[in-house]
């Protein structure tokens, strides 16, 4: 599996200190509790990769991971975590804008929500963003074993409406790190944008 060799790289605390814009990239972005390293880690198939924490908002800088030469995934400071004193919300965010606006190497967004509690003004703020990046957006909806089945299937309905109008380059699917729901369609994602589905 390819992502079981992702490596930590670096992190940025500014947009001075990003790593050379080249090759291809995806971002995974959302609020500090969406589940986001978690995500990153089912994805790689390690329990290690990305820092978890019961603190939301650990993360205040953009960490990069290698997965070869021409390949990164890149891990956007969470955001919306109240607590975090105001200053450094502005950073985190004048970071994340300044990153989707100016880095061309950046191919696809991951935004990953809470799925009981998706699309909030900050994630829509995060969605108009990547969309006038240019980057592909792919919205994954978290947690989703915390709902039953029918309520999971209304809420990918009622998320994939909002977004629909956006354009093709726009996707939304039901994750579950816990169970591993979707973890597959997600890495499928990953690969298309990653180019690694025609070296497979």
């Amino acid at each position: 599996m390819a992502y079981s060799s992702l490596t930590f790289v670096m992190g940025a605390a500014s947009p001075r200190q990003l790593p050379e814009d080249r090759g291809l990239e995806v971002a995974f972005a959302g609020r500090s509790n969406a589940g986001k390293s978690s995500a990153l880690n089912a994805v790689a198939g390690r329990r290690a990769l990305a820092r978890t924490s019961k603190t939301p908002g650990r993360t205040q800088q953009i960490n990069f991971f290698r997965l070869d030469d021409e390949r990164r995934l890149a891990d956007l400071p969470g955001y919306g975590f109240a607590k975090a004193p105001l200053d450094a919300k502005r950073r985190w965010a004048g970071l994340v804008e300044a990153y989707l606006r100016g880095r061309e190497c950046l191919v696809g967004m991951v935004l990953l929500m809470d799925a009981r509690r998706p699309l909030t003004d900050l994630d829509r703020q995060m969605v108009l963003w990547t969309v006038g990046s240019g980057a592909a957006l792919h919205a994954v909806l978290t947690k989703a074993d915390k709902l039953g089945r029918g309520a999971a299937s209304r809420t990918l309905s009622l998320t994939r409406r909002e977004l629909e109008g956006l354009g093709d380059g726009v996707t939304v699917q039901l994750f579950s790190a816990t169970r591993g729901d979707g973890l597959d369609a997600l890495r499928a994602r990953l690969d298309s944008w990653l180019q690694l589905e025609a070296e497979s």
